[in-house]
Parts: structure tokens; sequence; C-alpha cells
């Protein structure tokens, strides 16, 4: 048998769990860095920050990433460092910190992409190493080495018992700690502090006993142990005799720790309760893939099983046993699809944990002060939504802060606080649909800027000036930048938004700010849809998307204003509101009719309503979307395709991207 051990098994779960601890070190050091600027410290959040990069050494080590354990080793020692300093940093070291994370990320990354991992930089590895020696520290002094302290004992330390420990490191001599738990037993035998600390006086210089609490046990029924911090020559099993204790409660407080002492790595770290996670188990998201396309084949299956129950009724059979058979397997697949929808959410707040990270960055290039604040509340979406919706997200943070927020000095001049307010949120708009708001106190859209730089005229509304700010390679920048000015920000938006079958809206004012909402489905493989027929052809639309199902009587339709390049628009009444009426035949060149549309689909793009004539609808279902990725299929307003069961793709209509196509005059009738 060979004793050569595989671990590419493990390297899939080792990316997994070093991408959420890459993740909680960049919060950490934001939230050190934030206490720092405030002239605080944040000790717990440099403990995390430890506790997070030595977790990835460790793993890195164990599947043999060697570049990614030199790094984390030179970060864990500066965090070290500063842990016994009592969280004490230079607040220049951040940046230099922040590189080394950012350069695990990227061999992280690598190693995910099956690419070679990068050696680590030789370059970076000596910065750490100087920001390592150049930490402040209350437990070292130049040239004579370093101690290791827990805080309690640290905290009970004075600088000149420090400077003892140091002094006896100096000359050669062991700097131990030996922890002996007073108990009757050992009274009894005539061992107690006081002639501990008599037996250990012959064998060394004792700089302090320490009180420490501890539970009551039957090893400690008093509930208190003493920790003698001792100078000695001696062995540290010699000082264990001396106590009368095991060898394994004796410490080292020298670092790094001498062989042979047990306990010393365990003491050198800080301990503090971690998150339990009992109960939680990983699963790659190929895998919930698979269980939703097997989801997607029962509902097609279903599909087809209701057209052949509705033949046998056609034909006369009794199939009311059958229908309601048909009516459980509905309600269990429904079920189904919610408990497998709920299995791929992700917090939301998930999607924003590296906007932080993002903005802090594009606020040192631009030289701009962002106070950024995120209340994503407890609204979850799907996995694949979360990712795609992630680059629009930030392309509307990076647009904020580069073009939106004025330089602190003219913020000043204005009347507003030099530091711009950025503010994202999200909540549940319905149980199928979230409102995602990326606002800003800035400057607003200049309009006229916007107008001449399209070469159209004046935008009258915010939603006609979104359209200018949509349109590709539109930007308000001279030359492009590090952060922006290529002209491809909002088109990216506004086309990930609507392939998510979701809506993009405006409000800006001059001299206010900018608000963007993005309103985009939970989830985007089964949805909720209608089913409609028009010239003798089925489709389909989400029901999310339709505002409203409307009768329409063709004697109250009245003619509108003549369209550029067409015919006048015939306008529907509603609720004291004029709706124009488009019909789809027409549009998508299906042949007549045959007689007057009775229906009509309502939807609500940018706040303007348009209604779509239909010839009949057909029900409400859930339907598998499979979306039209090819760009040579793609056709505005059709957003994919589905299988009602009878083995003909059956297209799924997005109308409010064709209802925004029609608002802006820029649709031709499709061939």
């Amino acid at each position: 048998m060979s004793d050569v051990v595989d671990l590419a098994e493990f390297r899939t779960a080792f990316v997994v769990e070093a991408e959420e601890l890459l993740t909680t070190a960049n919060t950490s050091l934001l939230d050190i860095e934030k206490a720092l600027r405030a002239g605080n410290k944040n000790i717990r959040a440099v403990r995390e920050l430890f506790r997070a990069v030595h977790t990835i050494k460790g793993l890195s080590s164990m599947v043999g990433i060697e570049p990614v354990v030199g790094i984390a080793h030179r970060l864990e020692t500066t965090l070290r460092a500063a842990d016994r300093a009592g969280g004490s940093l230079a607040l220049e070291s951040i940046d230099t910190l922040l590189e080394g994370v950012r350069a695990i990320a990227k061999r992280v990354r690598a190693l995910a992409d099956g690419q070679p991992v990068a050696e680590a930089p030789s370059e970076l590895l000596d910065r750490l190493e100087r920001l390592e020696s150049a930490t402040p520290s209350t437990a070292r002094q130049s040239g004579a080495g370093a101690l290791i302290l827990d805080a309690e004992i640290a905290g009970k330390l004075g600088a000149q018992d420090q400077a003892q420990l140091l002094e006896g490191l100096a000359q050669g001599r062991r700097a131990l700690r030996v922890d002996f738990i007073p108990s009757p037993l050992r009274a009894e035998a005539g061992s107690t502090i006081t002639s501990v600390r008599a037996r250990v006086a012959k064998i060394g210089d004792i700089v302090k006993v320490v009180p420490i609490s501890v539970p009551v046990t039957a090893d400690a029924p008093g509930g208190l142990k003493f920790g003698l911090l001792v100078v000695t020559s001696e062995s540290a099993q010699a000082l264990a005799d001396a106590v009368g204790v095991d060898p394994g409660m004796v410490y080292s407080l020298a670092a790094p720790p001498a062989a042979g002492i047990l306990g010393a790595v365990l003491e050198a770290e800080p301990e503090e309760p971690s998150v339990s996670r009992h109960g939680v188990v990983r699963v790659d998201v190929e895998r919930l893939d698979d269980v939703m396309e097997r989801l997607s084949t029962l509902v097609v299956t279903r599909f087809r099983l209701s057209r052949a129950l509705a033949e046998l009724a056609a034909a006369g059979a009794d199939v009311r046993a059958l229908a309601q058979i048909m009516n459980e397997n509905g309600r269990q697949l429904r079920d189904l699809r919610a408990a497998i929808l709920r299995v791929r959410m992700v917090p939301v707040s998930e999607v924003f944990e590296r906007v932080p990270l993002l903005v802090r960055g594009l606020s040192r290039a631009t030289g701009k002060q962002v106070r950024l604040v995120i209340d994503a509340g407890t609204a979850e979406v799907d996995k694949g939504v979360a990712e795609r919706l992630f680059p629009a997200v930030v392309h509307l943070v990076r647009n904020a802060v580069d073009h939106a927020f004025e330089s602190p000095d003219e913020r000043t001049r204005a009347g507003k606080p030099a530091e711009g307010a950025l503010t994202i949120a999200c909540f549940e708009r319905t149980n199928s649909q979230l409102e995602l708001t990326i606002s800003d106190d800035g400057r607003g859209i200049d309009r006229k800027l916007v107008a001449d730089r399209a070469h159209r005229p004046l935008p009258d509304s915010d939603a006609a000036l979104l359209e200018l700010l949509c349109l590709p390679g539109l930007s308000t920048r001279d030359e492009a930048t590090m952060t922006s000015g290529r002209g491809m920000g909002m088109d990216i938006v506004k086309r990930t938004v609507e392939q998510l079958g979701g809506e993009l809206t405006l409000q800006t004012r001059v001299g206010v700010g900018t608000r963007f909402v993005m309103h985009v489905p939970v989830s985007i493989s089964i949805v909720d849809a209608f089913t409609f027929e028009c010239a003798a052809q089925r489709f389909v639309v989400p029901v999310t998307m339709v505002e409203e199902v409307v009768d329409i009587d063709p004697a109250r339709l009245v003619r509108g204003p003549t369209r550029r390049g067409g015919e006048a628009p015939r306008l529907l009444e509603r609720r004291n509101e004029t709706v124009p009426v488009v019909q789809l035949e027409s549009l998508f060149r299906l042949g007549d009719r045959g007689g007057e549309a009775r229906k009509a689909l309502v939807v609500r793009r940018n706040g303007e309503p348009m209604a779509f004539s239909v010839d009949r609808m057909l029900g409400q279902q859930e339907v598998v979307v499979r979306p039209l990725e090819d760009p040579l299929v793609r056709v505005i307003g059709i957003s994919g395709a589905t299988d009602l069961g009878d083995g003909r793709p059956t297209l799924v209509l997005d109308l409010a991207a064709l209802s925004g196509a029609l608002s802006a005059a820029t649709l031709e009738p499709a061939a």
C-alpha cells in the first residue's frame, strides 16, 4: 500500500474554508483601521484576524501550499506581537497587512482555478518582516527578544516585571511560567503556595506570583490557581519537580517557544469562544444545480401528465381520482421547490461583504472621504442571482465614489460634511422579489452634461436620463482613470438587471444626491408565470413582471398622437391613467389573429405603464426557464424558453424590457 496521501480531494474544501477566513480577515482589518483612525484599539478584531490567519496557515500547510504558509506566517508574527501589545498597530501598517491578505487570496484563487500557485513575493515578505519588528509592544524591548503572555497575565504585570523577564532572556536564562493549583490534598501533603514559593526560590528568581480565577472543579475546589513567573537557568523539568506538578503545567515565556515545553503554543494564542458549526454541511453549488435540474424535469413531467389527463377527460374518461392525485402532486412539487430554493439561498449581506474593502480602495485612490452604511436585514437571494448581481453593485458603488461624491473641500464649501454618505440597503419587496437601493449624498447628475456627451436632447425625466446613462460607451469623463471613464459601467448594470428579469430606476437631484433602485427576482430558475396565447402561439411571462391583467373593450380604445415612423398608438383609460396598448402579433409579425384582442397584460417600467394585447389567458403555473445566452439568438423582449409538456419550446417574454425599448423608440419589429 502506498504511503503517499493524495490531498487533491481536500483542496475544494480548503478553498471554501480559506475564502471564508479571508473575508473575516479583511473585515477585521477594516475594523482595526476604523478604531485606529478614531484613536482607539480593537483587540478583539486583532485576535479575530490572528485566528483567521493562523487557521489559513495550518490549512495551507496541510494541503502543501507553501507560498501561502510563508505569507501567513509573517502576518501571524506581526499580529501576535500586536496582540501582546494590547492591540497596538501602526495605522500605516494596515496597507501592508491588506496586501498580505490579498496575496493569499490571489494564490487561493489560482489553486481553485487549477493554475500554478506563485511563490510568495520576497519584497512583500521583507516588508512584513520589517513591520513585525516595528510593531509597538509592551512586552518587547530591542535586542531582548519577546515575551509570550496571555492577556490576563500581561494585564497584571508592570513595566519593571516585564523588564526583569526580558533581562533574564538577554542573559541566556529561561523565562518560565508554572501553574500551581492549591487543594486540601496538597495542603495535607505540605504543599501550599508558601512552601512552593520557597522551593522555587532555590532554583531561580521569582518575578511575580499572579492569582488567576478558574472554574470550580474537583481538581480546583477553590476556583483559584497561581501563575509563578520565574527566571532560571534550570530546566523546565526541574521547575516542575520543585512545584510538584507535571511538566505540562510549565510554559515558556520566550518567543519562539523552547523545545520540549508543553502548552507554550496554546498559551501564545488568545482564546475566545468560537462559533460552533455543528449541524452545518458544505455542499458544492454544482450539486445544488443538479438537484434543481432534476426538479425542473419533474415540473416538465407534470405538465405532460396534465396534458394527458386533459385528453382523457376530453375522451369521456372518469379522471376525478387522477385529478385529485395530480393536485396533491402539484402541492408536493411546490413544497419541494420551496425547500430546494431555501437550500440555495444565501444572505444578501454576504453579497455586500466585499463592498467595504472596495470602498476603502476607491476612497484612497480618489482622495475622497466616504462613510459606508450597509443594511441588508435578513433578506436572502438565490446563489446564482447573487453571483450575477454583485458586478452590478460594484459598478454602482464605483460610480458613486468616483463620480457622485465631491472632494472634501467642495463638500465643505457646499455646507455638507466632508465625509460623503453611501448607503446600500436591501429588503424583500415580495416573497419573490428584492429591492436593492444604492444612494449617495453627492453632487447629483448633471442632465445637460450627460445630454451633451450623448449628443441627445436634454432628458425631461429621471427615466429618460437613465436611458442616456445606460448608452454603451457613454462616459462623462474626458479620459479613463484607474477607477472609471470607459463608458461601460451603467450599460453593464442595465443589462445585468434586465437579464435577471428585473428593473433599474433612478432618482437624482443636483446638489442633493442620487439613488439607484434595482428590483430583481429572488430566483430565476423556476418561476410562477402566466401562460397566454397570441395569434395561435403560446407565450409565457413571469407573474412578478405583470402589474395587472385587464379586459379590453375595443369600443373604448382611442387613438393617440402618431409616433415617429409608425402609426398612432391605441390608448386605454385605466383608473385615471392613460395606458398605450401594443399589439404583440404586430410587433413580432405573427400574422393576423382574426379578431380583436380581449385581454391585455399591463407592465410598468420607470413608473410608466404599457399594455400588451393578447388573445386569451391560459392559466398560471410554475415553469422552468432556460435562458437564451447565445448572443446570436437574443432578441429584445425574449428572456428564455420553457417546456410546457408538449416537447415544443415556448418563449418566455420580458415585457418590461420590451416596454422600455418601445418607450425609447429604439425597437424595430422582429423578423
